[in-house]
């Protein structure tokens, strides 16, 4: 009897506790305190490789490097600290010959900036830090993947952008990627909304496709990319474990693990190589704290995990991404999601009014094309 007493009021503690006690993760309650050498060990870098014992022949695929790391953040001189951790990574990543390298969303001057941050520390496209880093791509005859914050005359008016800038081997400006789809209020107060038509760039060779972040998890960006002839999608990202919201508040749950929910899709109903390239570590500003999840990845054309990082550790993925050595995906090779699309029935896509949550209206925005 006494052990039914005990049961009933242990378990009558645990729904009062639940009820008086904040939700928060454990996962991500706190910042961590670790030891110093756990801390040392985690900020070195780690290699992690998935090669073949050769470089393919130009057009036929390509050596995909992602740095995960953790950036300097709000000054000048982060940007420049950047900037020079951006040249070793390129001198290290040239001892492996890779050809493509990414490196996470907002690189130059980290990810949580006020507007005020941004405002001072945004450069033109042609300004001078892409400036360094299209002679280092040219140096090192490597194409970069490099996200930065931008800042852009239009129509007399300034505009900020969480643009990424891809530079081909040679140094030249293949694209300036502005950020066309902002997460939630943390972005929407400080950028601005981009536009694209999401081209296909071709490295080496080899046709890819770059989106930002968030835009991992509208599937109909992928598609667009793949029926166009991107046979690689690179996906700069800030994927947090946890951050503060403009109202002050931590976030109650972590972000997705995106890598391993979409990612492989992605890849899988593409046909085509996937890559998430994320932050790791923390960011301070002020009183915000933000911390990253560290989880990127490269995907194969069947879904397969080719390389992944650890969460929390600095590290260099390096992967060959070449579509002959992967086969069909359906038993009936001649059929597959591409090709048996049927976009007449697709209009309810593009409407602008929709029925769910009662009707909703989208929003629209400026059409800033580059």
């Amino acid at each position: 009897m006494n052990l039914i007493k005990r049961t009933i009021f242990s378990f009558a503690f645990v729904l009062l506790f639940a009820q008086v006690m904040p939700f928060v993760s454990p996962a991500f309650a706190q910042e961590p305190v670790e030891p110093e050498a756990v801390i040392d060990g985690r900020n070195m870098l780690v290699y992690r490789m998935n090669i073949y014992e050769s470089l393919s022949e130009e057009g036929e695929g390509l050596r995909l490097g992602i740095y995960q790391g953790q950036a300097a953040i709000g000054t000048s001189q982060a940007v420049e600290e950047n900037l020079e951790r951006l040249e070793r990574i390129v001198e290290t990543a040239g001892q492996f010959d890779v050809q493509l390298l990414s490196f996470p969303e907002l690189y130059l001057s980290g990810y949580a900036l006020t507007l005020e941050m941004a405002e001072e520390l945004a450069e033109p496209q042609d300004g001078p830090s892409i400036t360094r880093a299209r002679e280092i791509a040219g140096i090192y005859d490597m194409a970069l993947i490099l996200p930065y914050p931008e800042v852009a005359l239009i129509d007399g008016e300034l505009h900020y952008f969480d643009a990424i800038a891809v530079i081909d081997a040679d140094g030249t400006l293949l694209q300036n990627y502005r950020k066309t789809h902002l997460y939630g209020d943390s972005e929407r107060l400080v950028w601005d909304f981009g536009w694209s038509d999401y081209p296909v760039l071709m490295v080496k060779g080899f046709p890819i496709g770059v989106l930002n972040c968030y835009e991992a998890e509208f599937p109909e960006l992928s598609r667009i990319l793949a029926l166009k002839g991107a046979k690689l999608i690179v996906i700069p990202t800030a994927a947090d474990g946890y951050y503060t919201l403009p109202d002050g508040n931590r976030s109650p749950v972590p972000y997705p693990d995106i890598s391993r929910l979409l990612i492989p899709a992605n890849a899988y109903q593409n046909n085509i190589f996937c890559a998430y390239s994320n932050r790791r570590g923390y960011e301070q500003v002020g009183e915000d704290q933000w911390h990253f999840r560290g989880n990127s990845i490269i995907c194969g054309p069947h879904g397969d995990i080719i390389i992944a990082a650890d969460h929390e550790q600095e590290t260099l993925l390096i992967a060959d991404v070449v579509p002959q050595y992967y086969g069909p995906t359906h038993p009936e090779v001649d059929h597959n999601y591409l090709i048996d699309r049927r976009p007449g029935l697709y209009g309810e896509l593009v409407k602008d009014e929709v029925e769910f949550d009662s009707g909703y209206t989208y929003p629209t925005y400026p059409d800033w094309s580059e």
